[in-house]
């Protein structure tokens, strides 16, 4: 069955692949000149260099070559699907232009004089050519060869014009060509400049009036790996402590890869600062790299990791459980652990990376859950994908007396591109009721 299905999504990827160099290349093109070879090299190695970096991420190849090939793999991952949404629209405004221009003047090639170059001559007033076209026997064998020779160095002819069909699809493909690059060029600045910083009010029945305004900053998603870096972490600690929160919640997915090739990235992390500390609880990708690895390297880096614990403070409970991921390994969630036995008086914040997880949540009664995961859907139309998959993409919501938060997350997974979902940090402030 995976031979089948693998056989099938190589089937449709080509064919997707030959669509779009079918409109962008052949049809903008003409002949196997240099423009036409060049596209289509371009949609060869283009793919080929896609599947390279996806399987040398997923088959843990050296880290130094996932890194030569994340850039222009991805890269070309997400510039392929935005070409190729935007060439289907294309499609639609394809027979409206053609349509406008059959009734605008359209300058085609001129068609060869029908009575040859001797009618063409005399119609220009050449010596030795009759006005009804036919050459002058006498005269032609001296004047044939040296007025094509005039013809050809005087009054040389026009370069062809191009069809209207081939105007149409140059113009279709190029502008479809432009909104594909500058969308990519600009969801992959968004991403590279670091998070922004989002704050949201969040009231609590339980919580106690000497809690008002505490502000807890949420960070998710951050995918330390390939392409984002150390630069990168140290762009997002700079920006969470600048907050000046009371606590740091790490909600899952930090890295994309091992302790020993990314342990430098994350070393910015021993610099977050907050005065109730910061916690750290596993997302989906810390399993598919070493989680136990990483919750010891983060425990190091001065986070406290809550595996299906509780930490009681001064003003709430704050819990985390595992991500589901770790069921595989034995390492999954577990609510009853992590908040059995709490005093049901007290307002309970819990750490979860995925938003799903949150009706577990309401059912041990916690009033505000702490998510991470959708990444927004991180590229447009990927957010409808995400919907269904998830209760909350984004932002705030309440499932029956529990409340569940979603952050976009701070980086990227895959492309370091977003559309339509920019990456943030959220500073969580509570609010007391009794206040």
């Amino acid at each position: 069955m995976i031979i089948v299905f693998g056989l099938l999504a190589l089937a449709v990827v080509t064919a997707l692949y030959r669509y779009l160099w079918r409109r962008l290349i052949r049809d903008t093109t003409t002949g196997w000149g240099q423009a036409r070879r060049i596209g289509t090299t371009v949609f060869v190695v283009g793919p080929a260099v896609m599947f390279a970096a996806l399987f040398a991420e997923v088959g843990h190849a050296p880290f130094v070559l996932q890194r030569a090939l994340a850039w222009p793999g991805f890269l070309w991952m997400v510039l392929s699907l935005y070409l190729l949404l935007a060439v289907v629209a294309g499609e639609v405004a394809r027979p409206l232009l053609g349509r406008l221009l059959e009734h605008s003047p359209w300058k085609r090639r001129e068609p060869e004089h029908p009575e040859g170059d001797a009618a063409r001559y005399a119609s220009r007033g050449y010596p030795g050519v009759g006005a009804t076209g036919h050459d002058d026997e006498r005269l032609a064998p001296l004047t044939e060869a040296p007025l094509r020779q005039l013809t050809r160095t005087e009054d040389p002819a026009p370069a062809p014009a191009p069809t209207r069909r081939l105007f149409v699809s140059r113009v279709v493909g190029g502008a479809a060509a432009t909104a594909a690059v500058t969308t990519v060029g600009l969801g992959t600045y968004g991403v590279l400049r670091g998070p922004s910083v989002k704050r949201v009010t969040v009231p609590l029945a339980k919580l106690p009036r000497a809690a008002h305004g505490y502000r807890i900053a949420v960070v998710s998603d951050i995918h330390l790996g390939p392409i984002l870096g150390r630069g990168f972490a140290q762009r997002v600690v700079d920006t969470i402590n600048a907050t000046q929160p009371d606590l740091i919640a790490v909600v899952g997915d930090l890295v994309d890869g091992s302790v020993k090739d990314l342990g430098p990235a994350a070393a910015p992390l021993a610099q977050l600062s907050a005065r109730h500390g910061s916690y750290f609880v596993t997302g989906n990708h810390e399993y598919f790299s070493g989680a136990r690895q990483w919750v010891e390297e983060v425990r190091t880096l001065g986070l406290r990791p809550l595996e299906n614990a509780r930490s009681e403070l001064a003003y709430f409970d704050l819990a985390g459980v595992n991500d589901l991921a770790g069921e595989s390994t034995g390492q999954g969630p577990d609510f009853d652990r992590a908040l059995v036995g709490r005093d049901p008086a007290r307002a309970c914040v819990l750490l979860a990376h995925q938003p799903v997880q949150v009706h577990e949540a309401v059912r041990h009664h916690v009033d505000l859950q702490l998510s991470g995961h959708t990444h927004g859907g991180q590229l447009w139309p990927g957010n409808f994908i995400a919907a269904a998959a998830n209760p909350t993409v984004a932002g705030l919501d309440r499932y029956g007396d529990t409340q569940l938060y979603v952050s976009r997350g701070a980086g990227a997974w895959g492309p370091p591109t977003r559309v339509g979902a920019p990456s943030d940090i959220t500073v969580i402030e509570l609010a007391s009721k009794q206040a």
